[in-house]
C-alpha cells in the first residue's frame, strides 16, 4: 500500500514537472530582440527633427588630407561591443585608408573623446587634439533576434525530470562609414557593411556563444565594408574632377595623381626642351 501511494505521489511529480515546463516553453518561445545602434545624423545634428541635406557647400581639399577615425556614440547597453574590439575594427578602415597617396596621416580616435550627441563642435574639439581636417565615422546597427527551439531537452532522472533550455540567435549587423569635411561639413563619401551571423547555445553556453556571434558579425560587415570603401577612395579622384563639387589646393611639396598643375608644368618643361634641341644649330 504504502508502495502504491509512492508511485502516485511520484507520478503526480512528473506531471507537475511536466506542466511546468511545457509553460516554461511557451514563454521560452517567445522571441526576444535586442538592439544596439548608433546614427551619425543624430550624433551630427541632435536638435534636427528631419535629416538635413548633408550636401552644403564646396568642399576645399589641400591634400594630402589628415584623416581621424571614430566609431559613432550611441547608448551603451549590454551587449555593446567593447572599445578594443571597436579599435580593433577601426584598424582594419586605417589600413584601407593608408594606401592612397592623397592621404598623409589616420588617427583612430578612442570613445571617450566622442560624446552622444555632440554634433560638429565636439569634433571640432576632437580634431584640434588628434589634428585631422577629415573625418571618417562608424555608424553601426546591430539586431540580434533570440527565440527558444527544439534544442530543448527534456532529461529524466533517478529523482524525475527537468528541462535544459536551448536557445538560438540571428544577427544582423550593418556598419556604415560617412566621411566628412571638417571645415566645409561636407559628406565626401561613404562606405557600408552588412552581416548575418547565425548560431545557437544552451543555457549555460547561449551567452558568451551570442557576445561572440555579435563580435564576429561586426567582424564580417566590416570585411564587407572594406573593398566597397577601397572603391570609393579609388574613384574619388575621378569624382572631384568629373563633378566639380570640390574645389583641390594641394599643400606645397605634394605630388600626388590629382596635382594636374605640376604634371602640366613638367610637360611643357619636356616639350620645351626637345624644341630647343630641334632649333639648335648641328656644330660641325
Amino acid at each position: 500500500m504504502r508502495a502504491i501511494k509512492s508511485l502516485v505521489v511520484f507520478k503526480a511529480l512528473v506531471v507537475i514537472c511536466l506542466v511546468i515546463a511545457l509553460s516554461g516553453c511557451a514563454s521560452w518561445g517567445a522571441p526576444r530582440k535586442y538592439s544596439h545602434t548608433s546614427s551619425v545624423v543624430q550624433y551630427l545634428f541632435p536638435a534636427s527633427e528631419q535629416p538635413p541635406a548633408l550636401t552644403p557647400g564646396m568642399a576645399v581639399l589641400r591634400p594630402p588630407v589628415r584623416v581621424g577615425i571614430a566609431f559613432v556614440p550611441g547608448k551603451p547597453g549590454v551587449g555593446d561591443l567593447a572599445e578594443a574590439d571597436r579599435l580593433a575594427l577601426l584598424e582594419k578602415v586605417r589600413a584601407a585608408f593608408a594606401g592612397h597617396e592623397f592621404v598623409s596621416t589616420i588617427e583612430i580616435i578612442p570613445g571617450a573623446y566622442l560624446r552622444p550627441g555632440g554634433g560638429f563642435a565636439n569634433l571640432d574639439q576632437a580634431a584640434r587634439m588628434f589634428n585631422f581636417d577629415v573625418v571618417a565615422l562608424m555608424s553601426y546597427d546591430q539586431v540580434q533576434f533570440n527565440d527558444a527551439s527544439r534544442l530543448s531537452v527534456l532529461y529524466w532522472t533517478l529523482i524525475g525530470a527537468y528541462l535544459i533550455e536551448g536557445d538560438r540567435y540571428d544577427i544582423h549587423t550593418l556598419l556604415d562609414l560617412s566621411v566628412f569635411d571638417m571645415k566645409s561639413r561636407r559628406l565626401l563619401l561613404r562606405a557600408p557593411g552588412v552581416s548575418q551571423v547565425k548560431g545557437a547555445g544552451t543555457a549555460v553556453t547561449f551567452s558568451e556563444n551570442s557576445r561572440n556571434a555579435r563580435v564576429e558579425g561586426y567582424q564580417k560587415a566590416v570585411d564587407v565594408l572594406i573593398p566597397n570603401l577601397q572603391k570609393e577612395l579609388d574613384r574619388f579622384p575621378e569624382r572631384v574632377k568629373a563633378e566639380g563639387q570640390f574645389k583641390v589646393e594641394p599643400q606645397a611639396g605634394y605630388r600626388g595623381k590629382g596635382d594636374a598643375g605640376i604634371w602640366l608644368v613638367l610637360a611643357l618643361l619636356l616639350v620645351g626642351l626637345g624644341l630647343r634641341r630641334v632649333q639648335s644649330p648641328e656644330r660641325p
